[in-house]
């Protein structure tokens, strides 16, 4: 059964939002510590008194959806599934404060509420009425990609149905804090366009929403066809990311032909970024490849935002230059292989081609 890709919806870092395309400039973040969303016009999307009690993620991930929905023309998914790693850090961050202020006593509880991981996919719900499956994974940086393969099942025993698939995460400066005193991040403020020429360890974290309706059945308007995807966990060497990526192109359900471009997580830490540079060496040296965390920054769900540029680039059949890892001129692009790896742990490959 194919999987098309019919509508998206990107909140994210660059302005994606109301382009509904790859932006035509990109925005440069000289002294960046993490790169944060460039948040959308909520009063478009959303009822004015209730955005006043949502917070930052909720009220992107609703416009996120809307917007996917529009752009797929339906009106009701079949079901709404989403991906997150740490949910809604900013009302988690409100209800420990509350706790610490006021002794424990007299807590407003709808922090607590709407600190829970499923509140998006709820508030969702709720905005556009859907009674329909509604699920929510909490798998770190498998999140998306178990949102999106239970979406895949779905597809399967309920041919014909359209449904909402999203990943998403936030950063505050509680979290940046954090999450900075592990290592994971970049130590001094870097310009991310130049992000792969730090040669310190760490990444620039950053966030995003991204929203996709699927289908089964392809109004001509797709924008690209999901062939297969896959995950790895803890692999023991890069020797056996690049066997379990063998075997993943040699599936039945992907392509014969091997990928047009590789779509890469690299994300500015040379360790990192080593096993990209190996698996590139090893299995694909004539492929081109292209990146996309200088844009978004480094998250769990990040893999949703590659999965969007994937899709823009098979439908308008163009590489923009600020992901090319070398200049390349382009040819006829009918596969993407995405791959991506939070810290060496979770392994994410997905095959995208043309309808």
């Amino acid at each position: 059964m194919k999987i098309y890709i019919k509508g998206t919806g990107i909140v994210s870092p660059q302005e994606t939002f109301l382009a509904g395309d790859f932006p035509d400039e990109v925005i440069e973040y000289r002294e960046a510590r993490y790169l944060k969303c460039i948040e959308p016009p909520y009063r478009e999307f959303i009822d004015p008194m209730t955005v006043r009690r949502m917070s930052r993620i909720v009220r992107m991930g609703v416009c996120a959806a809307k917007k996917c929905m529009q752009d797929a023309r339906i009106s009701m998914p079949d079901a709404i599934i989403t991906g997150t790693g740490l949910g809604c850090i900013e009302d988690t961050e409100k209800f420990l404060s509350s706790m610490i202020r006021n002794e424990e006593r007299l807590l407003n509880p709808t922090p607590f509420i709407q600190s829970t991981h499923n509140t998006i996919s709820s508030a969702i719900a709720l905005a556009i009425k859907c009674h329909n499956y509604n699920s929510t994974y909490v798998h770190r940086g498998f999140s998306f990609d178990n949102a999106l393969q239970d979406g895949i099942l779905f597809l399967h025993e309920n041919p014909g149905s359209n449904i909402l698939v999203g990943g998403l995460d936030e950063i505050t400066d509680h979290s940046y804090m954090i999450t900075s005193r592990m290592g994971l991040w970049k130590r001094q403020s870097v310009n991310n366009l130049s992000l792969l020429e730090y040669d310190d360890r760490g990444s620039l974290p950053g966030e995003g929403v991204a929203f996709f309706t699927l289908g089964t059945v392809n109004n001509n308007n797709a924008y690209a066809r999901i062939r297969a995807t896959d995950i790895q966990y803890k692999p023991e060497n890069p020797e056996s990311v690049c066997l379990k990526l063998s075997r993943f192109l040699a599936d039945p359900g992907a392509d014969e032909t091997g990928p047009d471009l590789l779509l890469l997580g690299l994300n500015g830490d040379p360790h990192s970024d080593s096993i990209y540079y190996h698996l590139h060496n090893k299995l694909f040296k004539d492929r081109h490849i292209v990146y996309y965390k200088h844009l978004c920054g480094e998250y769990d769900t990040s893999v949703s935002f590659a999965l969007w540029l994937a899709a823009m680039i098979i439908k308008r059949q163009k590489v923009p230059d600020v992901i090319k890892l070398k200049p390349f001129e382009t040819g006829e692009i009918k596969n993407i292989l995405i791959y991506n790896h939070v810290r060496g742990i979770n392994h994410s490959f997905l095959l995208i081609t043309r309808c």
